[in-house]
């Protein structure tokens, strides 16, 4: 483009700090054969060591029992394995995407009714009824009040990574009630020392106290037993309703994204003194989150019992 504005070779190697030979080298490729002439010309290049055989073998390892003493295959347990260069079982690795040491796990419902109940669910977070709010309710039980040092030090690397210290000293439990609505992001919360059914529903008031009364409230809960057997206080507030997740599908439940931000940001890692010194800082947390609250984008990827069972060969071919 340089060349067809007028200027020199000397000017556009001055411009694009490269060397004049190469501006006239381009020059010409253009010139002879067009756009076609400013790809890459084939190379020979170094013959290939490590092609499809060698990742076939290094996938079909990982397919075998491990070795003796490990519950897993490792880099350098399939490289001794297959007599081969740990590097080399590496750059197949990562080519694949293959991470050996990360690991994800599953939980697959085996509610009979499960379409039904996860219809009912996912209709409220897609399309709730006309002027209803939808309450997404669940506790967090047991919330540790762990006293420990902690500040950042200089690995033998010189990295410097968070520090936590291996003892801590115990001051008790506190449980966490929330409440998101949905359709806003707003959290409503209140932490107690214990989480019996009173518990639940001495919550369920005051949040219902927060709400508009002329308005149906559709509150998702999971089967723990407190949600359970509440008709009395129900009967009381004709405008809940509540829907229960299928049996071990609590993770269709939005609060309970809400409460792993909570441990990411203010619970895990810190240093709390007393139960008192907890709950200042779960409802510091609250605060600070309230004022730039919004719905979550909520989605969770669908895991299959015929997928669960797929080797990785069977993935990757």
């Amino acid at each position: 483009m340089l060349c067809l504005q007028g200027n020199s070779v000397k000017d556009i190697a001055k411009t694009l700090d490269i060397r004049p030979n190469t501006v006239i080298l381009w020059r010409q490729r253009f010139d002879n054969k067009g756009i076609s002439g400013l790809s890459d010309l084939q190379r020979s290049g170094k013959p290939c060591i490590y092609g499809d055989a060698f990742r076939h073998r290094v996938l079909t390892t990982l397919e075998e029992t491990p070795p003796s003493g490990q519950s897993r295959w490792d880099g350098p347990a399939v490289a001794r394995h297959l007599g081969t260069s740990v590097d080399a079982v590496w750059r197949v690795l990562r080519k694949e995407g293959i991470c050996l040491s990360r690991q994800r796990s599953w939980c697959v419902s085996t509610d009979p009714e499960f379409t039904t109940k996860a219809a009912d669910i996912i209709g409220l977070y897609l399309n709730p009824p006309e002027k209803a709010l939808v309450l997404s309710v669940d506790e967090k039980p047991s919330i540790q009040a762990l006293e420990r040092a902690t500040g950042y030090v200089e690995t033998d690397n010189g990295k410097i990574v968070r520090g936590i210290k291996s003892t801590y000293k115990r001051h008790g439990t506190l449980n966490l009630f929330a409440a998101l609505e949905v359709m806003t992001g707003a959290v409503h919360t209140q932490t107690t020392t214990l989480k019996r059914r009173v518990e639940f529903l001495e919550f369920m008031d005051q949040v219902m106290l927060e709400m508009p009364k002329n308005r149906e409230i559709h509150v998702i809960l999971d089967n723990y037993c407190i949600h359970k057997k509440n008709d009395a206080w129900l009967s009381e507030h004709p405008n809940v309703f509540f829907h229960f997740t299928p049996t071990s599908a609590s993770w269709l439940n939005q609060v309970e994204v809400w409460f792993g931000i909570l441990s990411r940001k203010a619970l895990r890692g810190g240093n709390f003194k007393s139960t008192d010194d907890l709950r200042r800082a779960i409802e510091a947390f609250v605060a600070t989150y309230g004022p730039t609250a919004k719905p979550f984008r909520w989605r969770k990827r669908e895991v299959k019992g015929a997928q669960l069972r797929n080797t990785i060969v069977n993935l990757y071919n």
